[in-house]
């Protein structure tokens, strides 16, 4: 029985370069997508295409016999949502029967992290796009986490007492990688990838202290506090709307969920902060 082509992107990042990985040591047949083939790494059972999600016709040469792609969301950019659209129009046009795509919990029109309203987008148009499709909605990236702490040692940002439960890249690419193995059985399935604990911004500066010995706390600005903290980086508007967003979502409630998914799928708990922090060293 011929095995089925896995098409995996973002395989010179993180998540998709874990994805890759695990799929190469399950003896999968797979083909890596990337815009700079040479950064791919090189794994057994794994072809290297060139690809980019804005050139159609690239694109939908390198998914020509793909029956499974893992598709992982753009850089941010103000055009991502065309990006992630010329994209999938590409893998229809080429065969692809299924897509798996890393969205954003609570992806919409209205949330509050202004970038999962590009997911939701995303969501929509593969919905209408005639192809089988799984989400995998992530919380916010644990691995990120010890990143939002200044070079004072603040963490920054209109958070208040709101909670989240961030999850593990490594846990969201184990789960990936199951899903990629066996596609038929998710068809439509969308999934809430968390971590196992809900903490305050202010939880997360004591973690980050206590791992590290270093004085780390937080600090609850305004939202205005906010955009006038970041606009010395000179970023466009609509990506400083993303940073202060991140910390509004939270405040809001719209990240404080708990799901059982990544256990439910890989049979494993999720990483806690303090256990990354301590693997990290």
């Amino acid at each position: 029985m011929t095995r089925p082509v896995i098409a995996v992107t973002g395989c010179t990042g993180a998540v998709g370069g874990a994805v890759a990985r695990l799929l190469a040591d399950a003896g999968a047949s797979q083909r890596l997508l990337a815009r700079s083939p040479d950064r791919a790494p090189a794994l057994p059972g794994a072809e290297v295409r060139a690809s980019e999600y804005a050139d159609a016709a690239s694109s939908a040469a390198a998914l020509e016999g793909v029956d499974v792609l893992f598709m992982v969301s753009a850089h941010e950019t103000a055009d991502r949502v065309d990006q992630h659209r010329a994209f999938i129009d590409a893998a229809a046009r080429a065969g692809v029967r299924h897509v798996v795509y890393t969205s954003f919990h609570a992806a919409g029109p209205d949330a509050v992290f202004t970038l999962a309203r590009d997911h939701g987008a995303t969501e929509e148009h593969l919905r209408g796009s005639g192809l089988d499709w799984t989400f995998l909605r992530d919380s916010f990236y644990l691995d990120f986490a010890p990143h939002l702490v200044g070079d004072d040692g603040v963490i920054r940002g209109p958070a208040g007492q709101g909670r989240y439960a961030p999850v593990a890249r490594a846990d969201v690419a184990r789960c990936a990688a199951t899903v990629l193995q066996d596609p038929a059985a998710h068809r439509g399935s969308t999934y809430e990838l968390t971590g196992r604990e809900s903490l305050t911004m202010a939880e997360v500066a004591a973690t980050i202290a206590a791992a590290t010995g270093s004085a780390v706390r937080f600090h609850d600005e305004t939202v205005a506090e906010a955009h006038a903290s970041r606009a010395p980086y000179g970023a466009p508007d609509w990506q400083v709307d993303a940073w202060v967003s991140t910390y509004t979502s939270i405040a809001s409630g719209e990240q404080d969920v708990l799901s059982s998914d990544v256990l439910d799928l890989t049979g494993r708990v999720p990483v806690t902060l303090a256990e990354h922090l301590a693997s990290e060293g």
